[in-house]
């Protein structure tokens, strides 16, 4: 059984930094791709930045910047933090054996002004 846990998330101020991170458990699998989706109230999932098995990152913004810290542990740094930052923030995890995708139960992040 795969297991994604987030940690890092809480209330910024406006224009702040914010670090989550994810670690990944269980198994077997293989990473295809790690990274992370968000969810804002009313709003479709979206994805934040995500790494390849390749090594490629794809980043929505600049302000997001992730880091692969190991195999199975991922985080991503937010910069310049706007309200509309505002969201759920989820970890995913696609398995290339089987091409199934694994989410964590996500992380609450709320940015004020």
């Amino acid at each position: 059984q795969v297991e994604l846990v987030e940690s890092g998330g809480g209330l910024v101020q406006s224009g702040g930094s914010l670090t989550l991170s994810c670690a990944v458990s269980g198994g077997p699998f293989t990473i295809y791709s790690l990274g992370w989706y968000r969810q804002a109230p009313g709003q479709q999932r979206e994805m934040v930045a995500l790494q390849f098995s390749d090594g490629s990152t794809f980043h929505e913004e600049g302000r997001f910047n992730l880091t692969r810290v190991n195999a199975k542990t991922v985080s991503v740094q937010i910069d310049r933090m706007k309200p509309e930052d505002t969201a759920v923030y989820f970890c995913n995890m696609e398995d290339r054996d089987d091409g199934r995708k694994y989410w964590g139960k996500g992380t609450l992040v709320g940015v004020w002004s």
